[in-house]
């Protein structure tokens, strides 16, 4: 397939509809993971937010897969990830964030090598983004990998505390939900601060953009607290 024709393709694929989402991703995993990531990291620019975040989605199925067969090959893809967020790459690195976050949910070797790159782009010591939109980026993958691997973001909690008080709704309201997916307990009094907070923000949740409140998002959190440990209740 020439390389309009894929492109094509994988649009056609990512814009499906929400109950046939799963099966497109079938499909995409078929095709060589070299020839799609291109495009897939092509797409994290687009305007149409259901195609960028999807494509997300889709380059973490991909990359993790092949780091099953081809370690060295995924962690390069890691890298040209990171590369995009480095002043000297000349770029901005849209949507690298959230794509390493979602590759690491998915991979665990992948997670023990580069978890700890992710959380420092919030921490001013290290390797700090100082653009808001790449700091919803980072809270987003931060919040995605701690869904299934929170015990390797035990350095996360401290960096979020300044977002859950930002003057950005969707800065509050990814913090908070990356903070319930961690369990961070030290940051329970904020989220209770945060629960009357109505201003809205834009979420991906691993279907669809879907809109929700800051509030929403507190609430949700702290219902996670009370599940991991009804002691508290």
């Amino acid at each position: 397939m020439r390389t309009r024709a894929l492109k094509k393709e994988l649009e056609r694929l990512l814009t499906c509809r929400a109950d046939h989402l799963e099966a497109a991703l079938a499909d995409m995993l078929a095709l060589p993971a070299r020839r799609v990531i291109n495009p897939l990291i092509g797409f994290y620019c687009s305007g149409d937010a259901r195609l960028r975040w999807r494509s997300i989605t889709a380059t973490g199925l991909l990359v993790a897969d092949l780091a099953d067969e081809e370690l060295e090959s995924a962690r390069i893809i890691m890298r040209r990830l990171m590369w995009s967020l480095n002043d000297e790459s000349g770029g901005i690195g849209w949507g690298a964030p959230e794509a390493m976050g979602e590759i690491m949910a998915r991979h665990a070797q992948l997670a023990r090598e580069y978890g700890c790159i992710l959380i420092s782009y919030l921490d001013e010591a290290g390797n700090y983004l100082e653009l808001p939109a790449l700091q919803e980026g980072v809270l987003w993958g931060i919040g995605r990998l701690a869904q299934t691997r929170a015990a390797l973001l035990t350095a996360a909690p401290p960096l979020l505390r300044p977002y859950l008080t930002a003057p950005s709704p969707t800065h509050r309201g990814l913090a908070a939900w990356a903070a319930g997916n961690l369990c961070a307990y030290t940051l329970k009094p904020l989220l209770k601060d945060r629960v009357a907070d109505t201003m809205n923000l834009t979420f991906y949740d691993g279907r669809e953009p879907v809109r929700r409140t800051v509030g929403q998002m507190a609430i949700d959190a702290l219902a996670q607290f009370d599940a991991a440990n009804p002691a508290d209740n």
